[in-house]
C-alpha cells in the first residue's frame, strides 16, 4: 500500500483524513506536530507527506526544510495561511505543492494522485508528450505538429525545469534562480516575456494556454 504520512494538529481533521485516505487505498500515519512528524518521517519509507503550517511546537516551514534536508518524498501542503507569501515561503522551502483550508476531498485526493504520479513519471524515460508538443528531454528537442520548433537556450533552460516537473507549481523565485542565478531572484519581468514566447511557440491558443499555465503572483505550472 502507499505510505502516507498526514501532519495536522487538529484531530477531527487527522481522523478525517485517515478514514478517507484508507477508504481509497493508503497506507497512513499521523502526527499532531512537527517533531512527531520528523520523527515519523524518519522510521518509516513514505510515499507522500500532508503537511499543516500552522503546528503547535515546530512551524511547518520548519519542517519542511528539515524534510528536505535529507528526503525527496512529495510534500503537500495543507493550510489555512491563505496569502501569495506564505504559499511561495512553502514552495521555496521544498513544498511540492499547496492546498489551502477548507479544501474539497475531491481536489486533495486529485493533487495526491498527481504528485504520486509526477514521482513515478520522473523514473520513466525523459519524452513527455503534452497534447499539442512533445518534450525530449534527453535529446533537447522539442516538435509540434511533426516539425522541430526552434528555442533559445533561455526558452528551453525554463520549458525544461517545468517538464521535469509536471503538475508541480514552480515559483518565480525557483524558476529565476535555476535559469539565471540567485541573483536575478526578483526579475519577474523576464519570465512574463519568456513565458509569452514559449506559449507563442508552444500553445495552440495562447490566449487561453493550456500546458504552460500561471499561478498569478506565485509563479508557473506545466500541464501535460
Amino acid at each position: 500500500m502507499t505510505a502516507v504520512l498526514v501532519v495536522d494538529d487538529d484531530p477531527h481533521l487527522l481522523r478525517a483524513l485517515r478514514i478517507t485516505l484508507q477508504a481509497h487505498g493508503y497506507s497512513v500515519t499521523t502526527a499532531a506536530d512537527g517533531r512527531s512528524a520528523l520523527l515519523s518521517a524518519s522510521q518509516h519509507p513514505l510515499a507522500l507527506v500532508i503537511l499543516d503550517l500552522g503546528l503547535p511546537d515546530i512551524d511547518g516551514t520548519t519542517v519542511l526544510r528539515e524534510l528536505r534536508s535529507w528526503s525527496q518524498v512529495p510534500i503537500l501542503v495543507l493550510s489555512a495561511r491563505h496569502g501569495s507569501e506564505d504559499k511561495v515561503e512553502a514552495l521555496d522551502a521544498g513544498a511540492d505543492d499547496y492546498i489551502t483550508k477548507p479544501f474539497g476531498l475531491d481536489e486533495l485526493l486529485a493533487r495526491i494522485r498527481a504528485l504520486l504520479r509526477r514521482s513515478v513519471d520522473q523514473e520513466q524515460a525523459p519524452v513527455v508528450t503534452a497534447g499539442a508538443f512533445t518534450v525530449d528531454l534527453g535529446k533537447h528537442r522539442v516538435i509540434r505538429d511533426g516539425q522541430d520548433v526552434r528555442l533559445t537556450p533561455t526558452e528551453w533552460n525554463i520549458l525544461e525545469v517545468l517538464v521535469r516537473n509536471p503538475e508541480k507549481l514552480i515559483t518565480q523565485q525557483q524558476l529565476l534562480s535555476e535559469v539565471w542565478g540567485p541573483a536575478y531572484a526578483k526579475e519577474t519581468n523576464y519570465l512574463r516575456v519568456y513565458m509569452a514566447q514559449l506559449r507563442r511557440k508552444l500553445e495552440p491558443d495562447t490566449a487561453n494556454p493550456r500546458h504552460l499555465l500561471t499561478e498569478a503572483g506565485i509563479g508557473y505550472r506545466f500541464m501535460p
